[in-house]
């Protein structure tokens, strides 16, 4: 699709018509697996937005943020001082997971859906809680829809905070799924599923001190790699247990490369700024000023509505399944990662394309210099270089292909599900 769409481009169809397509596309897709309740609620607010009828009426700051001062959030949260439960016959080995809503292609959503798939797999029973504005209508759907859509999981589902059942491991997803966490009494421990230092997405604001806040509750911290867990831990006194990143082996492999140009993949996702969208287009024009032979692919969202100095192909966002042949006709990635990192890099690697990101701590825990990745200074320049020197050193990419493919493939989901799944014993049986 997204070929015959840069050809009409090409060829003098405008912009939009490019944009308007995918509008189309993500709708009918929206239509076919949440219903046409579910589009029309989307549209109409995407509509009222536009055309900004909300500014035209007071916000209620109490009502969308009530969940931050309500202790009295679910059946079982009258008294939140009360001591936390025992384990029952009926609870032990059971979590519940509290997550917000989510779409098709939430990379979050397909982490934790994965972990509880492979916890299931260990012995363990999981419950979904679906908390914060939804769509969705009936539980039983949403069910159906992560197991068509994600993993065909076991694990029952409900919607709000009434539907948080006693368990033995009751797990926070994300900043605004802890206030019901915390108030809430009828388990034995709280869990953090942390994937990100998430107050880094917002400014220094409301918000950021809202998201903050969450990591001082006591929480035990189950986190995505060890960034995460030594920074939760040094800045906040969280006891935390870091797991690690793996891919989708049936998926993600190595295609045959096409005779063609040089060519760079980017991943352009301008609406999450701590993907660094502004600082991988100049470090591509840097590139581009020096080999502007060079060919780019910026996939992840569509970049139609930015003037960009070179020419690129706008793939936006791609089916999952087409990732693999597209990330093997690439001689090179770009991937910016201002705070944690996202399961990308081990997906190219695996369809051996080598890696180019920005040094820090929040990357270098997975991803190593001269090893499985070519890291540089987060500048445009430093960046650039970086690119450039793999494209135009055949015996460096080559290297760092193989090494790529050797590092993903010693990966595994179910080995970090059971590092998780021996954090829940040693808690279970007070050994930690």
């Amino acid at each position: 699709m997204h070929w015959v769409l840069i050809i009409l481009k090409k060829i003098g169809f405008p912009t939009w018509t490019a944009t308007l397509a995918r509008r189309i596309r993500r709708a009918v897709a929206h239509l076919r697996i949440f219903g046409l309740s579910s589009l029309l609620r989307v549209i109409i607010g995407e509509l009222l937005r536009r055309i900004k009828v909300r500014a035209l009426v007071q916000h209620d700051i109490l009502e969308h943020y009530r969940f931050l001062i309500d202790e009295t959030s679910s059946p079982h949260s009258a008294d939140p001082k009360r001591p936390i439960t025992e384990v029952t016959d009926n609870t032990s080995n059971t979590l519940c997971w509290v997550v917000p809503s989510f779409d098709l292609g939430s990379g979050g959503h397909l982490n934790i859906f994965r972990m509880i798939y492979n916890l299931e797999s260990i012995g363990y029973t999981n419950h979904i809680v679906i908390f914060g504005p939804h769509n969705f209508t009936d539980a039983a759907k949403v069910r159906t829809i992560i197991r068509e859509h994600f993993f065909p999981l076991q694990a029952t589902v409900g919607l709000g905070t009434a539907a948080i059942t006693p368990c033995e491991f009751l797990v926070a997803t994300s900043w605004d799924t802890a206030y019901p966490v915390n108030t809430f009494t009828d388990c034995q421990h709280k869990l953090y599923f942390v994937q990100d230092f998430e107050p880094y997405f917002f400014a220094l604001s409301s918000q950021y001190c809202f998201a903050e806040t969450t990591y001082r509750y006591g929480f035990t911290g189950i986190t995505a790699g060890n960034w995460l867990a030594d920074k939760l831990s040094h800045d906040y006194g969280m006891r935390t247990f870091a797991f690690g990143f793996s891919y989708d082996k049936d998926l993600y492999i190595q295609h045959p490369r096409k005779p063609g140009s040089r060519r760079v993949f980017f991943y352009a996702r301008h609406v999450t700024p701590r993907r660094g969208f502004e600082l991988g287009i100049l470090a591509l024009f840097y590139l581009h000023q020096r080999l502007p032979d060079v060919e780019f692919v910026l996939a992840g969202w569509d970049a139609s509505t930015y003037k960009l100095p070179f020419p690129y192909l706008n793939a936006g966002t791609v089916e999952v399944k087409k990732l693999p042949a597209l990330y093997s006709q690439c001689d090179v990635a770009l991937v910016v990662s201002l705070t944690n990192l996202s399961l990308l890099p081990l997906e190219l690697m695996a369809s051996g394309c080598p890696v180019v990101s920005n040094r820090g701590p929040n990357v270098e825990w997975l991803l190593q210099h001269d090893a499985n990745a070519w890291l540089a200074d987060p500048t445009p320049q430093a960046l650039g270089q970086a690119l450039m020197t793999v494209l135009e050193t055949p015996g460096l990419r080559q290297r760092l292909v193989q090494q790529g493919l050797d590092f993903a493939q010693s990966t595994d989901w179910h080995q970090e599900a059971q590092r998780v799944a021996a954090v829940l014993y040693d808690l279970k049986h007070q050994r930690l």
